[in-house]
């Protein structure tokens, strides 16, 4: 399959799996709407897809809605695949993806630092 074609079908799957989780189709109480999908990396045999999902909810609630998100893949898989046309459906794998929230947590420094090195140069002028 071309790397083209895969790319779009990572991007239509993320597409389906967040509008799945934002119409509150996904049963789980485990599944909070707050939960975002990344992106989806699917294998280029199509057997595989690892769903990277994350949310500024704290990291326990993160992992649970991770953990109802895989006990639903078959559910979500299902559904997917009433929508699309291809031959096979890749098996979908949810993980915790933490880089949003760690570049979330970067920027908060860096403005800190800033706020900061504003407030002594301030200091330094006044004098």
């Amino acid at each position: 399959m071309g790397q083209y074609r895969i790319q779009r079908l990572n991007d239509q799957l993320r597409d389906e799996i967040s509008q799945l989780i934002l119409r509150g189709e996904v049963k789980d109480p485990r599944v909070n709407t707050f939960l975002s999908v990344n992106r989806v990396e699917v294998t280029s045999d199509l057997s595989y897809a690892k769903v990277y999902v994350s949310s500024f909810l704290p990291d326990g609630q993160v992992k649970k809605g991770v953990d109802g998100l895989q006990a639903a893949a078959g559910f979500i898989q299902r559904e997917i695949a009433k929508k699309l046309r291809i031959r096979q459906f890749p098996k979908l794998q949810f993980q915790v993806d933490a880089g949003m929230k760690a570049g979330f947590d970067m920027v908060q420094k860096l403005n800190e630092l800033e706020r900061e090195e504003k407030q002594t140069e301030q200091e330094k002028t006044e004098e």
